[in-house]
């Protein structure tokens, strides 16, 4: 028996009707690829954006990863007491100083010892040519003869080709030296205005400063836990396998322990390029006994990296798995080369820190509390017995966190 309610129900329209006919659990899937879609579409508009501006967009992520280096020095000078600008400049100054000084000792060891690297270089030629016509393989000077004239018939055919790349590489020379000027500027005012910098740029974002304000000194924080962190593993790295390439006798030591450690700023892939230059170097010279020993203590140190620097120094602080850097650096090396595989880790730890603090909601404000009784508006006796004893502590208690201690009695 149907029971009049006398209440008309509203009959479902045709949208209705069809979206009644979608599952939910469709429904919500296909809400989120749009939401993916409008994400892929934006993020590609900006990856185009920065890849045609990449002479500036480069040098500011490379300022940005400079300030973060030399920052400390900054602050503590400028908390001594000395002025933004006498501080910012004392900080260039001990940085060219450090460069300039590893620059003329490598340029001294290295006309000492490439004389003598070009004639064990020679022996070991000599010795390997030697190897091929004694050894299991048997060859005769013929066949060598020959493919060193089909490679030197392969130069002479692509001359032009060597050619245009040598104008390319000339250009490039070009807009390298202009990036470096670029980079030289904003390092210099990120160290000296950054604070001015960052108050100007939260002036646009109104009421939603504060969020902003949050999210930024949290992706600060993350850039230069990460930057300090891959300055000491890289440090590291040199020292013991320059120490090692020493003890060998390998020459050109000091340049390919600098090499090792600006190649460690490029995670994981990095250190097995400069390893195996340093190999290769060492088996030219010093052949292939201490090459396999230096190999095996390249695998060791790496190792070493893996298991202790690098969840110990930046881990801890990021929480960065090493198949999460894996997949950012293929993406950085996709989309911009060995300069996109340079900031990619840095990128990735900005967002993965600013994210969360953007979109985090603020702590809601605790409730006031009661009137006092001698208030105006509130009779003698309103409230519960002991409020007062409750939100007022004794004189040595320790204040309850989380909100602004009570006015004290009067």
């Amino acid at each position: 028996m149907r029971i009049a309610t006398g209440v008309n129900a509203p009959e479902p329209t045709k949208p209705d009707r069809l979206w009644g006919l979608v599952p939910p659990t469709l429904a919500r899937i296909a809400a989120w690829c749009g939401c993916l879609i409008l994400i892929g579409i934006v993020a590609n508009f900006v990856v185009n954006v920065v890849s045609s501006m990449r002479l500036v967009a480069l040098p500011v992520a490379v300022a940005l990863l400079l300030t973060a280096l030399m920052f400390p020095l900054t602050g503590a000078l400028r908390r001594r007491g000395m002025r933004p600008i006498w501080a910012t400049w004392v900080t260039m100054f001990v940085a060219f100083a450090l460069l300039g000084g590893l620059g003329s000792i490598i340029g001294v060891r290295g006309s000492e010892e490439f004389p003598g690297l070009m004639r064990q270089m020679r022996q070991t030629v000599k010795s390997l040519e030697a190897w091929l016509y004694t050894g299991p393989l048997h060859l005769k000077p013929r066949q060598l003869s020959i493919w060193f004239d089909e490679a030197a018939k392969l130069v002479t055919e692509r001359q032009q080709q060597i050619t245009s790349t040598v104008l390319a590489g000339t250009v490039a020379l070009i807009e390298a030296l202009a990036s470096i000027v670029l980079l030289l500027f904003v390092t210099f005012f990120l160290l000296k205005d950054g604070d001015r910098i960052w108050a100007w740029f939260l002036r646009a974002f109104g009421g939603e400063a504060r969020r902003v304000d949050r999210a930024g000194r949290a992706a600060w924080r993350a850039l230069s836990f990460y930057v300090q962190g891959t300055v000491a593993v890289a440090a590291v790295h040199a020292v013991l396998l320059g120490v090692t390439l020493a003890i060998m006798g390998v020459p050109l030591w000091v340049a390919l322990a600098l090499l090792i450690f600006v190649s460690s700023f490029i995670p994981i892939i990095g250190i097995f390029f400069a390893g195996t230059v340093a190999t290769l170097i060492t088996l030219g010279t010093k052949g292939p006994i201490y090459a396999l020993i230096f190999l095996g203590l390249l695998i060791l140190e790496q190792q070493l990296e893996n298991h202790v620097l690098q969840p110990q120094i930046v881990g801890r602080r990021l929480h960065f798995h090493p198949l999460a850097i894996i997949i950012v650096l293929a993406v950085g090396g996709i989309l911009a080369g060995i300069a996109g595989a340079v900031v990619a880790v840095p990128i990735a730890a900005i967002l993965y820190r600013g994210i969360p603090e953007l979109f985090r909601s603020e702590p809601p404000a605790l409730p006031p509390g009661p009137k006092k009784p001698d208030e105006p508006g509130v009779p003698d006796g309103a409230g519960a017995p002991g409020d007062r004893a409750r939100d007022v502590p004794d004189e040595g208690e320790p204040r309850q966190e989380g909100g602004e201690p009570p006015a004290p009695p009067s």
